[in-house]
């Protein structure tokens, strides 16, 4: 996935199923979901989308309202999932589900269940952003019925299922090169025109000691999951990090650009400011709110 990004190759179909979707699979997956999913996941054959956020259950992830209930061949799913990032490219979603109790019970009857998109009773509605792309969709569930291994793991289980999970996706390369792309577009341009002054130094020094150092930290993070561990605060901390300099960067290379109005300026790198410019609002928002992860940074220092 780093080495997709730092290209700009296109990713979206598969690095969920890549970063996300699989490690959970390996961690919490019965042997036969692991022999059916992980094999074909490598080979690029399967790709999956996340259900997490509702209408009203973004943030506040702990209140979903979409209800799996048991039948006596499996499970029976009706609610709504919305800003699920490549449904309408995706053969299944990992949905996180309440499969007991109510929204009220929060962390309580909360499960994750393997939903075939192609099943009857599904609708996916792409959601078209301002910048024309519609990366994100809305997913209705209507007396969908799943079989019994669906589950995920064990019933309740879920709320620590996501927790993991949500700590892969803040870590990884995909909140630090989301922009780098960009910058590497400025430093050609920088090397082609032969600005070469101590301020221009000094900010691609910044920018290039940032990086660094955040994916080391993304690596470290890597390397708790992979033994078994959860660093939440961690993972937090590389996404809050992450996505201030991924913002940043558009930010500061449009500004230098501006400042020397007579340097050409390559097509390529005005339509990559432009978009990049465009979807760095997102960054903050994706996979967790500034907000909500600096609340999960605090607690974790014990200063809430």
């Amino acid at each position: 996935v780093e080495e997709l990004l730092s290209a700009g190759a296109p990713v979206a179909a598969h690095w969920i199923a890549d970063r996300q979707s699989a490690p959970l699979i390996l961690n919490y997956g019965t042997e036969a979901q692991r022999q059916f999913y992980l094999p074909r996941i490598c080979r690029g054959e399967l790709f999956f989308c996340i259900g997490m956020s509702e209408p009203g259950s973004g943030s506040d992830l702990a209140s979903v309202r979409t209800r799996a209930e048991r039948t006596a061949g499996g499970w029976r799913v009706n609610g709504q999932k919305i800003w699920t990032t490549g449904a309408m490219h995706c053969d299944y979603m990992i949905a996180l589900l309440r499969t007991s109790g109510s929204a009220e019970d929060r962390h309580a009857g909360l499960s994750q269940l393997i939903i075939d998109l192609k099943a009857p009773g599904i609708t996916i509605r792409p959601i078209v952003d301002l910048t024309g792309d519609a990366h994100f969709c809305e997913i209705f569930f209507e007396d969908v019925d799943l079989p019994a291994d669906a589950l995920i793991g064990a019933e309740g289980e879920g709320w620590k299922q996501v927790t993991a999970e949500l700590a892969f996706e803040r870590s990884g390369p995909e909140r630090i090169y989301s922009s780098v792309v960009l910058l590497d577009a400025w430093v050609r341009h920088l090397q082609h025109i032969g600005r070469d002054d101590a301020a221009v130094r000094a900010l691609v020094g910044d920018f290039t000691a940032r990086l660094a150092t955040l994916r080391a930290m993304s690596i470290a993070c890597t390397a708790r999951l992979a033994a078994g561990e959860s660093p939440v605060v961690e993972a937090s901390l590389v996404k809050d990090l992450g996505t201030a300099f991924e913002q940043q960067l558009p930010v500061a290379i449009g500004d230098d650009l501006a400042a020397h109005p007579d340097e050409p300026v390559s097509d390529e790198l005005y339509r990559t400011l432009t978009y990049v410019t465009h979807v760095a609002p997102s960054f903050s928002l994706r996979g967790g709110t500034r907000e909500i992860l600096r609340g999960i940074i605090a607690r974790g220092m014990g200063l809430r």
